[in-house]
C-alpha cells in the first residue's frame, strides 16, 4: 500500500545528518538503506539518514516521530508498510531541522496531521540564516507546516499507548520536544541526545548547554532501567548512557565556565582543551572538540 504522493521537490536543508553508526554529513544518497528495530510490540525505530524515526503501530493507525529527508520518504513509506497496510496518520516533529522535518510535505500532502512545538512551526515559516553551517534555510512550504502546535506538552491516546510530548527549552534549539511512550517505556530524545559524541547546539537556533543538561535531565526523570532510549542521532541507548553524556556535558559546562569566569577569551579557552579526556571517544564524529567549547562558551 502506497501512502505517499512523493513530492521529488528537494527543498534546502540543514545539511548534517547520521545513520546509527557515525557518518559524515552529507545529501541524501540512492544507497541509503532504512533499518528496521522492533522495540516492543507496537513501537520500532528507523534508522536511515537524517534523525532516527520512532513508530508506533495498532490498530489505530501508525504516527511516526521525525521524517528524516524528503526524497527517503518513499523508502521510509516501503519500510512502515513491512509493519503494517495502515497509513500515517501523525508526524511529530522532535525540532525543526530539516534531517528530522524534511519528509514532512510528503507526509503532509498524504494526509498526515504533523504536530509541533509553537517554535518549530515559527521556525519553518520563516527563512532561518545558519551562521555555523554558513547557509540560508528558506521558509517551508504550507504542507510541511505542523498545523497541532503546542506550549508545553501534548499527548496522543492511540496503539493502546499514551504518548506524551514534553518540551524542553532552550536545549538543541528553542522548539525541542522529547516524546515517552508509558505504556511500552520507550523515549525518544531528539536531538537533545547524540549518542555518537558531542551534541549539536544550535546557539543561533536558542538552543543553549544549560537548555541542554535541563532536557538530558528531564530525559532521566521519565526513564528508569529498563527505559529503551531513542536518540536523535546514533543506536539505541539506554539510561545509564544517558546518564554518563549528562553528567560529560555537565563537566564540560564546568570546566569551560571556569576559564570563561577568569576573562578568557573563547580562543583562549579553546587552546586550554577543557575537553580533553572526553575528545577521543566524543571528538571524531560531526562535531569536534573546538565546536562543543564553541558551543558552551557562547551560551554561557
Amino acid at each position: 500500500m502506497n501512502k505517499l504522493g512523493i513530492s521529488m521537490v528537494v527543498f534546502s536543508v540543514l545539511p548534517f545528518c547520521f545513520s546509527p553508526s557515525v557518518q559524515a554529513h552529507s545529501e541524501e544518497k540512492p544507497e541509503v538503506t532504512i533499518k528496521t528495530e522492533k522495540l516492543s510490540d507496537g513501537i520500532y525505530v528507523l534508522f536511515g539518514q537524517g534523525g532516527n524515526i520512532g513508530v508506533s503501530v495498532g490498530d489505530d493507525g501508525v504516527y511516526i516521530i521525525d521524517d528524516q529527508y524528503a526524497p527517503l520518504s518513499e523508502k521510509i513509506n516501503k519500510a512502515i508498510d513491512e509493519l503494517t497496510d495502515k497509513p500515517v496518520r501523525f508526524v511529530i516533529n522532535t525540532h525543526w531541522h530539516g534531517d528530522h522535518t524534511g519528509g514532512n510535505e510528503n507526509f503532509g500532502k498524504a494526509g498526515a496531521v504533523i504536530v509541533a512545538h509553537d517554535n518549530v512551526r515559527q521556525r519553518m515559516s520563516t527563512e532561518q540564516v545558519s551562521k555555523f553551517f554558513g547557509r540560508v534555510t528558506p521558509a517551508s512550504p504550507k504542507a510541511a507546516l505542523p498545523v497541532v502546535t503546542f506550549d508545553s506538552e501534548i499527548s496522543l491516546h492511540l496503539n493502546g499507548d499514551d504518548m506524551r510530548a514534553y518540551h524542553v527549552a532552550n536545549a538543541h534549539t528553542d522548539g525541542d520536544a522529547i516524546i515517552y511512550f508509558e505504556k511500552d517505556n520507550v523515549l525518544h530524545m531528539g536531538d537533545t541526545y547524540f549518542n555518537i559524541g558531542y551534541p549539536y547546539i544550535d546557539t543561533g537556533s536558542g538552543g543553549s548547554i544549560d537548555g541542554y543538561i535541563a532536557a538530558v535531565e528531564r530525559g532521566l526523570e521519565l526513564a528508569d532501567d529498563n527505559t529503551k532510549i531513542i536518540p536523535g542521532h546514533g543506536p539505541m541507548s539506554n539510561k545509564k548512557e544517558l546518564q554518563e553524556f549528562g553528567d560529560m556535558l555537565k563537566d564540560l559546562r564546568q570546566k569551560v565556565a571556569a576559564l570563561k569566569d577568569k576573562g578568557m577569551s573563547l580562543d583562549e579557552v579553546i587552546a586550554a582543551n577543557p575537553s580533553a579526556e572526553y575528545d577521543a571517544d566524543n571528538g571524531q564524529a560531526f562535531i569536534k572538540p573546538k565546536q562543543i567549547v564553541t558551543f558552551i562558551y557562547n551560551s554561557l
